[in-house]
């Protein structure tokens, strides 16, 4: 695996360590949202639940959009640096929030930048690597994501230490939003290898293999029980964490992540797609039934360090599977369906997720999300593809 990591691209390690940079800047920002919202803005899970959702699902739509135009402009690097840059501008606007609707305009902008670049992106990584290194190239890319998570939540952590204002911290996103826009802008675009007309819009998902419409589709049962992230955080603050730890639970998840992601993602080069993305959803309903049961802080700890191998499983092996079903002339849009799918859940996720919790107990709202990850596994290992294309 060492000798395939320093055989990839100069494409692979530039986007690698402009997602370093973006999600140390987001991270940053991303397990502060729910205590300002709590502590400062007065607002409980409802009003996360609907920013949350919103901002996610809605600017998903757009990873539809800048997919299919990806494609048919035969262009990825554009919507790249123009959607890190949106991004960059957002995060540090928190700062100067004083309502809620404020909170979720904001979000909303950081989600509509990652929107432009998510989908032109992972068609970028596709196109640049051959199938036999394809989850490792994606696992990379995670881990070197999922590195910056851990930065982030940390330099967070050491600032509220240091009584830095929530405000104030919310600035220091700046930093990392400016370098991933450097980094980006130093990216080449592909050849491209077909003449595909630049005057044709085709956003039907009907044209896209059968296997890849049935992903889809245990792709959305499985996000609907996924809602934001947010709501461990808070989970970890009602349990009685300090303000300065649940950075650091989150920064323990992203650790975890970022040192699996590779050899998990690149064991799905040999082992199949499916295994490691079943195993990895597994995990995660364990993980949500755990959570909503537990009352012992000490117990958190270990859970999110779970929690990060979940991730390290199926974020890189989620993507290769979407590039192992549909020609590579079509990468951008069934990447911007993919991105559609998962993203447009959100909405009713975060709203169920969050109703569920406030209106019955945080039991039932993580109950939820188990019994959905789980079906979605049975799904996904007996139903998406045929038994002779299961390892792939």
């Amino acid at each position: 695996m060492l000798k395939a990591l320093f055989t990839l691209p100069r494409t692979v390690w530039l986007l690698v360590l402009v997602s370093f940079f973006n999600d140390t800047a987001s991270e940053l920002v991303y397990p502060l949202v729910p205590i300002y919202l709590a502590s400062v803005l007065m607002a409980g899970p409802k009003a996360l639940g609907l920013i949350e959702g919103i901002a996610e699902a809605t600017g998903s739509l757009l990873k539809l959009f800048s997919g299919v135009l990806s494609d048919r402009l035969q262009s990825t690097k554009h919507w790249v640096v123009g959607g890190y840059t949106v991004a960059a501008i957002a995060r540090p606007l928190l700062a100067f929030t004083t309502a809620w609707p404020m909170v979720l305009a904001l979000r909303f902008a950081d989600r509509v930048g990652k929107g432009l670049r998510s989908s032109p992106r992972d068609a970028l990584l596709a196109q640049t690597v051959d199938k036999e290194h394809r989850g490792l190239a994606f696992g990379l890319h995670r881990a070197m994501d999922n590195a910056g998570a851990v930065v982030g939540p940390l330099l967070a952590a050491w600032l509220l230490a240091e009584h830095l204002p929530l405000k104030d911290v919310f600035l220091w996103a700046s930093l990392g939003g400016v370098m991933a826009v450097l980094l980006a802008l130093f990216v080449k675009e592909p050849k491209r290898h077909t003449d595909m007309p630049v005057d044709h819009f085709n956003w039907s998902v009907k044209t896209l293999p059968a296997p890849f419409k049935r992903y889809l589709m245990v792709v959305a049962l499985f996000t609907l029980g996924n809602a934001s992230n947010m709501f461990l955080l808070l989970r970890a603050k009602d349990m009685g964490f300090p303000e300065y730890q649940v950075p650091l639970l989150w920064a323990l998840v992203s650790f975890t992540a970022a040192l699996f992601s590779t050899p998990l993602s690149a064991l799905s080069d040999k082992l199949g797609r499916v295994r490691i993305i079943v195993g990895g959803w597994v995990v995660y309903s364990v993980f949500y039934l755990l959570l909503g049961l537990n009352g012992h802080p000490f117990l958190v700890w270990p859970l999110f360090a779970f929690y990060g191998l979940f991730m390290a499983a199926t974020e890189g092996a989620e993507k290769a599977l979407v590039a192992d079903m549909v020609p590579k002339e079509v990468l951008g849009t069934a990447y911007g369906w993919f991105n559609l799918t998962a993203g447009i859940m959100l909405l009713p996720a975060s709203i169920i997720f969050g109703w569920l919790w406030q209106g019955a107990n945080p039991l039932t709202a993580f109950g939820f999300a188990a019994a959905c990850a789980l079906l979605a596994a049975l799904l996904l290992r007996v139903w998406v593809l045929p038994p002779s294309h299961r390892m792939s």
